[in-house]
């Protein structure tokens, strides 16, 4: 197993990118989550009856 140090420097690596990663996987968390929340909140009027 590589030393950790080294790990450490190729995650650096590949943080320092500036690809679109973290903002995508915002997106889609705050995605699910909205959509969660909106199929609860539409729902839960209907074991009212």
């Amino acid at each position: 197993m590589p030393h950790p140090s080294l790990l450490l420097a190729a995650a650096a690596e590949t943080a320092r990118d500036g690809g679109p990663g973290w903002i995508l996987r915002t997106v889609i968390i705050v995605g699910v989550l909205g959509a969660v929340l909106l199929a609860w909140f539409l729902l839960r009027g209907y074991g009212q009856d």
